[in-house]
């Protein structure tokens, strides 16, 4: 074709305007599923996708198929990556700003959930309740639940609560809480055995009597000095002039056994908690025997929030039960 020839006439292109996806973001705004809602807003809080799961108690790769198939449904980009993180992009505001908007309009009361307090026995707490309670609070963050720690029979008499797990003999629960309860129930019987860490005793020089402790310090956990079964281990004990440590925290006791060479009075299971102490049996010849109880509070044993504690309770210690056979 020569320069001079007129090219055919085309047809003019289609006029398209631009997509408002403002009012399309505030139009499906108010008719999001509330899941996705969620997990939008918190991403945007924290910026950060690790973080949001985290807030949210999900894995990170299930909030960003949440978040995908949020943008797929609003067909836009809600997040824009740079170097700084995660930030919004134009969308993610409007869609921000409509859901706080939304949020103050519809102004939904929060639900006040009734609060459970449990009083747990302090070495129970820290050995035997204390993972599955974390677990407990894991799955359910709307729960409301103070924990309180007994560390004597003072303490037991002074508290008040909706559940008390508590040490004491294995013929009666007394002495037990001072408020109305329904009827105790047993948990566990614990033996209680001198230990020491594996590291620093060899199998062939473990003492295996009395006078073999004299060469060893001996921490004393100073609650089990008021226990009446531990009379053979006080009155070891009380009779060192030296070569002994007197503590108030169970977690140091445990912590001095582990790392300073100590023996100290523990209860049987502690081998299946912490695989590195082990039992010096045959030292006493009378047994030093505890039993785990539980109680609900006669007043409020029949709230749902306060059964599903008992029940979180009463199932670790079936989970648990080989660890208490002899």
């Amino acid at each position: 074709m020569s320069f001079m020839e007129t090219a055919g006439r085309q047809s003019p292109a289609e006029y398209r305007s631009p997509v408002d996806t403002s009012s399309s973001i505030q139009a499906q705004a108010a008719a999001l599923d509330p899941q996705l809602a969620q997990a939008f807003m918190v991403s945007a809080r924290c910026g950060c996708f690790m973080q949001a799961s985290r807030s949210l108690n999900i894995k990170a790769t299930l909030l960003r198929k949440q978040l995908a198939q949020l943008e797929a449904h609003l067909q836009c980009s809600l997040f824009s990556h740079g170097d700084n993180g995660v930030s919004l992009s134009r969308e993610g505001l409007q869609l921000q700003a409509q859901l706080i908007a939304l949020a103050h309009e519809r102004d939904l009361p929060v639900i006040e959930q009734p609060l459970v307090r449990l009083a747990v026995a302090e070495s129970i707490l820290h050995d035997i309740l204390g993972r599955d309670l974390v677990a407990l609070l894991r799955r359910n963050a709307s729960v409301r639940l103070e924990i309180i720690s007994l560390d004597s029979e003072l303490a037991l008499r002074a508290v008040s609560a909706d559940v008390v797990v508590w040490l004491a003999g294995t013929d009666s629960p007394l002495p037990g809480p001072s408020f109305a309860v329904g009827e105790a129930q047993r948990l566990a019987r614990l033996d209680y055995l001198p230990h020491i860490a594996k590291r620093y005793s060899r199998t062939a020089s473990r003492p295996d009597n009395l006078d073999d402790l004299a060469d060893f310090l001996l921490v004393q956990w100073q609650p089990h000095r008021q226990v009446e079964s531990f009379v053979p281990w006080n009155a070891l004990v009380d009779q060192r002039l030296a070569g002994v440590v007197q503590l108030h925290a169970y977690e140091l006791m445990l912590e001095m056994i582990r790392c300073s060479a100590c023996i100290g009075l523990l209860p049987g299971y502690i081998s299946h908690f912490d695989r590195g102490l082990i039992a010096l049996p045959g030292l006493f010849g009378q047994p030093m025997h505890r039993q785990v109880w539980m109680a609900v509070n006669a007043q409020s044993q029949d709230e749902a929030q306060v059964q599903m504690i008992v029940e979180l309770i009463q199932n670790t210690f079936n989970e648990r039960r080989e660890w208490f056979e002899a």
